[in-house]
């Protein structure tokens, strides 16, 4: 049985902690390495639970803290965005899980790549801002990019063994989130708290903000344009409130393929670390006679102006997808703080969109760049 030697990148998250039942589950996974934020309380158990050789911090003082914690154990322990990067190139990993939230997935998942580790990523910035040129490194580094998104993960499901060049168009489902169905003054007032209620899926709380909002749809379909070489026009999102259908791929025959689960995050991640294989794995499983029926609608653009502003922001190409992808981390976390309201996330995003001037093709500096420069613009006005 050869060894799955895996690096996670964001162990303490939602996907990083899933990531790690599933090596619990399988005992030809070995973790070699993890990185966190801040929480060092749950890093530390989950060091002494997998033995890795490093893990690694955001903050120096929390790297001094776990290494006391951990003396006598032999982990490394690393800190800042060094740390992250040594964690992504350990030379003893062959795939690295990216769950880590946010922009700073870029650069490790870059190293990565050049390390020659395959990425199973749920890093969504890290396609939203340089699908350009993480997907053309990765096929020169003749490394794999596997999506750990439920959506991406159907799609890459349903086109396993097919040929690519038969494809029509994907269909990328959405539930809808928890404001489904409210006009924009109906979602004028509403709570944080009603906005991290999400009807089927248990997620952090920014993605979760990001599924009221749609902007996490948005996301979806710009990553689906450079995992699987579509143009915006190929890509069609309907909402599924049920979350039973996780994404369609429809061929140039009008056959359609879709792929179907429970609302588990355990199955893309399981399978992006052991594909194009399955593996057995516990849980709840679909009983359609209990599901009854399985519903459709298409999504509004016109209430949830987040999804709108990506497919814009697609057609745009350039920066702009990283202005987009900026703005909403800024905004979700002033949301989060309660410092602005609901409906301020997609109008921090657009006002940002309409003043920003597209570099075309832009390096990793100029990503970067555009991103301090948003926030900046954000902070100056709102």
């Amino acid at each position: 049985m050869k060894m799955k030697n895996i690096a996670v990148l964001g162990s303490t998250g939602s996907i990083g902690t899933q990531t790690l039942d599933v090596a619990r589950n399988n005992e030809d996974i070995r973790i070699v390495a993890l990185s966190a934020g801040s929480n060092i309380e749950l890093l530390e158990k989950q060091a002494r639970e997998f033995s890795p050789e490093v893990v690694s911090v955001a903050e120096k003082k929390d790297a001094e803290k776990l290494r006391k914690k951990l003396e006598g154990t032999g982990v490394k322990v690393l800190w800042g965005m060094d740390g992250l990067i040594e964690a992504a190139q350990h030379p003893s990993a062959d795939t690295v899980v990216t769950a880590v939230v946010g922009m700073m997935g870029l650069r490790p998942t870059v190293a990565a790549i050049n390390a020659g580790k395959d990425i199973a990523l749920a890093n969504k910035e890290t396609l939203v801002t340089a699908g350009h040129i993480i997907m053309p490194l990765a096929k020169e580094k003749n490394v794999r990019i596997l999506p750990v998104d439920s959506e991406h993960s159907a799609i890459l499901q349903c086109l396993t063994g097919e040929d690519q060049r038969e494809v029509s168009r994907i269909i990328i489902t959405a539930s809808g989130g928890p404001f489904r169905g409210r006009t924009r003054e109906q979602m004028k007032d509403v709570s944080l708290e009603d906005a991290l209620k999400h009807p089927n899926w248990s997620m952090g709380r920014k993605i979760t903000i990001d599924s009221a909002t749609m902007v996490n749809k948005g996301l979806e379909v710009i990553e689906a344009k450079w995992l699987f070489g579509l143009d915006a026009e190929d890509i069609k999102v309907i909402v599924q409130p049920q979350s039973v259908i996780h994404s369609m791929v429809e061929f140039v025959d009008g056959g359609i393929m879709a792929q179907l689960g429970t609302p588990d995050m355990r199955l893309p991640i399981q399978y992006a670390i052991y594909y194009p294989h399955r593996r057995p794995l516990p849980g709840e499983r679909l009983d359609f006679g209990a599901l009854k029926q399985i519903t459709f609608e298409e999504p509004d653009f016109e209430n949830f102006r987040g999804l709108a502003l990506a497919f814009e922001a697609l057609k745009t190409g350039g920066s702009m997808t990283t202005v987009y992808n900026a703005a909403n981390e800024l905004a979700v976390s002033r949301f989060l703080n309660r410092e602005i309201g609901f409906l301020d996330i997609t109008a921090m995003i657009e006002d940002s969109m309409k003043a920003h001037e597209v570099i075309e093709n832009p390096d990793i500096e100029q990503i970067l760049r555009t991103e301090r420069e948003t926030y900046e613009y954000l902070n100056s006005r709102w």
